[in-house]
């Protein structure tokens, strides 16, 4: 993919939310990134730092108080509306009582388009289902869930994917294996997409940058270039270019949350 179709850009983004006795809370200030057509970016950082927050204003859920977020030139809201926004949370949040392929093909019952058999059908095969098309959420283990909300998130083709940690309740050697997966499945279609995560090795793994953040108000800290080649393997996690990486991104984050934690005493 080339050219600015489907590229993110956050200009100066700020989000103020009412507080204890109704004092302003910034959750965000000043954000501003750039995130290229075809590009994976993940956003890490300590709870409370404005992650979830600005994927739910790129999802179009939330709008800003101040600055602007345009994909390709258009608003969130309106790429939302057209079914050009993929979307998965940590909660696979599948319909109880939808097959698999009933609930892949959601986003399109929703947007109220006709439905494509023949690509739900593609996708279910590529997250690795074929077989279980008609079963329901109640026979399916937790990472099948999530592959199913992954399916959902790319049936309607979108410009944009935003996953919100889509394996932060899986556990580790499931998790691994799921990152595996995405990327398998993120390399049949590279589509612009944003990651929150609180999982370093996780990010790394699976992105092209790293943005990590810090709280209170939610601002960038710094952009990390993650360089491996894909595809990545599994043994990848144990090299040591990828364990300097690691402590290169866990010290930026260390060195914000121990400046807060000084402030805080500070302020005591």
């Amino acid at each position: 993919m080339t050219g600015a179709a489907h590229e993110l850009r956050i200009d100066a983004v700020r989000r103020v939310f009412a507080g204890a006795g109704g004092a302003p809370l910034v959750a965000l200030d000043g954000v501003s990134l750039h995130c290229p057509t075809g590009s994976f970016t993940a956003l890490i950082g300590p709870s409370g730092c404005g992650k979830s927050t600005l994927l739910r204003l790129l999802a179009g859920l939330d709008q800003p108080d101040g600055g602007h977020l345009r994909i390709g030139g258009e608003s969130p809201l309106a790429l939302q509306r057209s079914g050009r926004l993929g979307i998965a949370f940590q909660d696979a949040a599948l319909l109880p009582w939808r097959s698999v392929v009933d609930n892949v093909r959601l986003p399109f019952d929703i947007t109220g388009t006709p439905p494509d058999p023949d690509r739900i059908a593609a996708l279910v095969d590529l997250v690795g289902l074929r077989g279980f098309e008609r079963a329901l959420p109640s026979q399916l283990s937790g990472g099948m869930r999530q592959r199913v909300a992954i399916a959902r998130a790319l049936v309607t083709q979108p410009d944009v994917l935003l996953l919100d940690e889509p394996f932060g309740a899986l556990d580790q050697l499931l998790r691994r294996n799921m990152n595996l997966e995405l990327q398998r499945i993120w390399g049949e279609r590279p589509t612009t997409t944003v990651l929150v995560t609180h999982g370093i090795d996780e990010a790394l793994f699976l992105s092209d940058r790293v943005v990590v953040m810090q709280g209170r108000p939610g601002r960038i800290a710094e952009v990390i270039d993650v360089p491996f080649e894909r595809p990545r393997p599994l043994s990848l996690f144990g090299s040591n270019a990828f364990r300097d990486l690691e402590d290169r991104v866990a010290a930026v984050l260390y060195q914000h949350d121990a400046a807060r934690a000084d402030e805080a005493a500070d302020g005591a």
